[in-house]
């Protein structure tokens, strides 16, 4: 990622010493780098005028023959990833020059599984006081078995990228994690989704990402309330059920509010706008408005006629309730 601007910086100001690449033996005579592949890739443009025509990266400077000679040799530290993890872990996942929340996860997931270390000692060796490690490798342990179960494909999301927050951030959620059977937070499992939940699991994956074979979009359009709506939504079998018939996430939220709740929000917050339009009415109203005269004539009915609804409904409950009354004596 970027390499067009470390490119630039090196061509300027020449390859920092104090920045050696860290490099791992693969095989006899081989090294494989496991920090600093943008600033190889960099200086390979540099020196290559053939590789910058073919990988299209002709917008870099030109150096000199001298300039290219004192990049042609780099600085490196033999090491090995697990020797180094804590550094690159530091770096990448809670520090400066940090990856996207996968590449974190992944990085989080590998030193964790291959190398024993426990996520708390992770933690404590990046520097992490927010339980960042142990959101993101359930979350990724979230996906991978999602995917182990066939349930889910990243490269058929509807989304143009794989917005993997929506489910390390949402599995915290009370709704989401209900819906998910998952255990306590700090939980390291592999397998964090009940087995009896991988239905649940493919729901939900299609809800947060989409699916552009089936021409499906993703429920979630912001983080931002979307995705606390979802978790709302999931805490009602009847919010549930209007999802899994297609119905918008609105829609379903209603739903799952129930029409009671929708009613007293409704009158509240027809109040609370009459309110605000009665404060503002002396700078607001222009008495050449008609048309606003005619709209506050139809909430004066509409009230009038929500009034007497409501009026009527207590007269004929109360009248049920006697009735039940007397025939139960």
């Amino acid at each position: 990622m970027a390499v067009e601007e470390v490119a630039m910086s090196i061509a300027y100001s020449g390859y920092f010493e104090h920045e050696p690449l860290l490099v791992e033996e693969a095989e006899k005579g081989r090294y494989l780098v496991i920090e600093g592949n943008r600033r190889l890739a960099a200086v390979k443009l540099l020196l290559d005028p053939e590789l910058r025509k073919r990988l299209r990266a002709t917008n870099l400077p030109t150096i000199t023959k001298d300039e290219a000679e004192r990049i042609s040799d780099l600085p490196v530290v033999p090491t090995t990833r697990k020797d180094c993890w804590r550094y690159l872990g530091f770096k990448h996942v809670n520090g400066p020059a940090t990856w996207g929340s996968y590449a974190k996860a992944q990085y989080i997931a590998h030193v964790h599984n291959e190398y024993g270390v426990a996520l708390e000692d992770i933690a404590a060796q990046i520097g992490d006081s927010h339980s960042t490690v142990q959101r993101m490798y359930r979350g990724l342990m979230i996906v991978e078995q999602a995917e182990a179960a066939t349930v889910f494909n990243r490269g058929d999301i509807a989304k143009a990228r794989f917005y993997f927050n929506y489910i390390y951030t949402g599995m915290d959620y009370p709704g989401i994690s209900s819906f998910l059977g998952l255990g306590t937070k700090g939980t390291s499992e592999q397998r964090p989704v009940a087995s009896s939940k991988v239905k649940n699991l493919r729901d939900l994956f299609l809800w947060l990402y989409g699916s552009e074979s089936q021409g499906i979009p993703s429920l979630i359009q912001s983080q931002n309330p979307d995705l606390k709506t979802l978790d709302n939504v999931l805490t009602q079998d009847a919010g549930v059920r209007a999802l899994r018939d297609g119905l918008p996430l609105s829609v379903a939220y209603d739903i799952s509010q129930g029409d009671e709740r929708i009613f007293r929000l409704a009158v509240q917050h027809a109040k609370q706008n009459l309110q605000k339009a009665l404060g503002t009415v002396t700078t607001g109203y222009s008495v050449e408005d008609a048309e606003a005269l005619r709209l506050a004539a139809d909430v004066e009915k509409l009230s009038c006629d929500l009034l007497d609804a409501m009026n009527q409904k207590r007269i004929r409950d109360r009248k049920e309730a006697r009735q039940s009354k007397r025939g139960n004596a």
